[in-house]
């Protein structure tokens, strides 16, 4: 077996510099279907959270992805289909499910709607019925 030559501090030092940003390793999340990267799309999972929780928490995002400049958020609501509001008369069957609920929280909060320019069901490969497009406004 061959011995492994000990590293040179300059050697550990670039290689502790590079894993901090690699520019060249690609997000594979953030590039477009035309191939392009640097698209600035934020995702993020709402499973399993309750109403109030997801709005809250669409509240920091949304503020959060203008202060960064992204360009859209991607935000996984899940379909409904395991919520269990078809045993309670009082509720609502859509506007209990975050799908639904989610855009009109955030058409009826004014911090946050006017950074939006367009709330949209997502593309099939994104998650389709499960998922909406946020489109953000540059400022």
């Amino acid at each position: 077996m061959i011995k492994k030559k000990s590293l040179s501090q300059e050697d550990i030092d670039t290689w502790k510099n590079y894993i901090k940003d690699p520019k060249d390793v690609s997000d594979k999340d953030d590039i477009r279907k035309d191939g392009q990267t640097n698209y600035h799309r934020f995702k993020y999972d709402l499973h399993g959270f309750t109403l109030l929780d997801a709005n809250q928490k669409v509240k920091e995002i949304i503020l959060s992805c203008v202060k960064k400049n992204y360009k859209e958020i991607l935000l996984i609501t899940g379909k409904g289909i395991h919520s269990n509001t078809d045993k309670d008369i009082y509720l609502s069957k859509d506007f209990s499910k975050l799908r639904y609920s989610i855009p009109d929280y955030i058409k009826s909060d004014l911090d946050l709607s006017k950074n939006i320019i367009s709330i949209s069901n997502a593309d099939k490969v994104d998650g389709g019925d499960g998922a909406i497009i946020i489109k953000l406004k540059k400022l």
